[in-house]
């Protein structure tokens, strides 16, 4: 079996790591302290649509939370800084748990009904879900057996 195969027989339907997500207090110093590591432009964050575009839902509850989203560019990787507001999300609880640091690896995909279907029939609960300019999202609690949320991501054709 080609490693094609097997990454077409895998649950996502790609082995791709997309996009890195962090989590952060202070998104304007997290940012230039990047920045300036990487040697780059600072990027301007923009917040997460309101919950009646983004249709935003944690724990099957509609939710009006909101994060700062700051992205860089790094290849084929992007890499996410997010600083939430105080409303309930999955960003929210794990800055409060966990501190500040690592919240999700993010995978493009295609067919998000199914894939969310899927993740759930192996104990990968659907956590939170929204909408974006051109596509939607879904965060899958996978702590148990891979040790880090996955979001899956969904751009629109």
């Amino acid at each position: 079996m080609t490693n094609k195969t097997q990454f077409e027989n895998g649950v996502l339907g790609t082995n791709v790591i997309a996009q890195i997500g962090i989590l952060v207090h202070d998104i304007d110093t997290v940012s230039q302290a990047y920045a300036d590591f990487f040697g780059v432009e600072k990027p301007q964050w923009n917040w997460t649509d309101t919950v009646d575009v983004a249709q935003t839902e944690f724990e099957g509850v509609s939710s009006e939370a909101r994060s700062k989203l700051a992205f860089f560019d790094m290849g084929s990787l992007q890499l996410e800084l997010i600083e939430p507001d105080q409303h309930p999300s999955t960003w929210r609880n794990h800055l409060n748990e966990h501190g500040e640091g690592p919240h999700h690896i993010a995978f493009i995909i295609n067919g998000m009904k199914d894939k969310v279907t899927l993740m759930e029939s192996k104990n990968m609960r659907l956590v939170q879900k929204g909408e974006y300019t051109g596509g939607r999202y879904a965060y899958m609690d996978t702590f148990k057996d891979l040790k880090i949320m996955l979001e899956l991501l969904e751009n629109d054709k």
